[in-house]
């Protein structure tokens, strides 16, 4: 069986190019004893995915010359050697950027009776969700009548954070790029104040939606966002650091906030985390937010690309402000 591959040709200097990629024909091994075939449905493109392709020590190890390249995916079984798993049951897996795989049945996640579109177990059900959910109420200890302010809030964890902090009874503001999206996130999710970032005067920004000052600061974009977010927090504030997709691109050093001693005076906590360091929180996850989710209490919206090829298009297009919600590439 053959499949194709998008493999890292060279690494990217500044924001990534097609010719960054290769997309490339291989030929499957058989599955053996133990092993499943999987056709991929939907891949996913992360801006995390950005600092692996850099050569440098991480939590991750940066991805390779010539090697295909991975990330999240949904795909169906088409091919089972193992009693674990059947011809036809949706599974999770990390064999992104390919047509298909053969892999180990332990590798994959079963997805069961899918409850809402395989796509979405990529985005509000998947990891960008699960980053959402953990950093707003494991780092940044949400509570009851918080005013949170998100950047980057009309992306797929942006988006989530401020549901999930609406639901649970909190003020949310938050930035994007664009007045149709700071228009989605107040009349479609139910942010209390969004506004246009590419406008300037960010602090006076979140003034207007956030007089009194607030108490989470969900850092999705660093630079002159966790600056002006800085000068805006109440005493005892938490910043949760999830993402800088403001630098992720950069060419040389960027300068980092110059009011960082506010934080010791307001007893600020700025806390970085990574998804996976919170499993323990996953059960509660898995039960909110599917709940949340099929009934339509929280909404999503995801920026679809059609086609394996389209996939380095796709990645591109997280840092020019192509998508709304979640960024897919859909195969099937």
């Amino acid at each position: 069986m053959q499949s194709q591959e998008i493999r890292l040709k060279k690494r990217p200097v500044g924001i990534p190019e097609s010719d960054d990629f290769e997309i490339v024909q291989t030929q499957l091994p058989e599955a053996t004893d133990g092993e499943i075939v999987v056709e991929n449905v939907s891949l996913t493109v992360d801006p995390y995915m950005r600092g692996r392709m850099v050569d440098r020590k991480s939590y991750t190890p940066p991805f390779q010359i010539g090697e295909t390249l991975t990330g999240g995916a949904i795909g169906r079984v088409t091919k089972s050697n193992s009693p674990d798993i059947s011809v036809g049951e949706y599974v999770e897996s990390h064999f992104g950027w390919r047509e298909s795989f053969v892999a180990k049945a332990s590798a994959v996640k079963t997805l069961g009776n899918l409850q809402a579109p395989a796509s979405s177990y990529l985005g509000v059900l998947g990891m960008p969700g699960m980053t959402a959910y953990v950093g707003l109420l494991g780092v940044g200890e949400f509570k009851e009548g918080d005013v949170v302010f998100v950047s980057g809030a009309a992306g797929a964890v942006g988006s989530a954070v401020g549901q999930i902090a609406k639901i649970k009874g909190g003020t949310v503001i938050g930035s994007a790029g664009g007045e149709d999206k700071v228009r989605h996130l107040t009349e479609d999710l139910g942010f209390d104040h969004a506004f246009d970032y590419r406008k300037g005067h960010l602090e006076k920004q979140i003034q207007e939606g956030a007089p009194d000052g607030i108490d989470i600061y969900f850092d999705n974009v660093g630079g002159d966002h966790l600056q002006a977010a800085l000068n805006c927090m109440r005493p005892n504030g938490r910043i949760p650091l999830c993402g800088a997709i403001s630098q992720y691109n950069a060419t040389a050093p960027v300068p980092g906030p110059n009011n960082l001693t506010i934080a010791i005076g307001m007893g600020l906590t700025l806390k970085g985390f990574i998804v996976s360091n919170y499993n323990d929180m996953r059960a509660d996850f898995d039960r909110e937010m599917t709940q949340w989710v099929t009934s339509g209490k929280l909404k999503y919206r995801e920026t679809i690309f059609e086609g394996l090829e389209n996939m380095p298009q796709a990645f591109v297009g997280l840092f020019d402000g192509t998508n709304t919600g979640k960024m897919i590439v859909n195969l099937q």
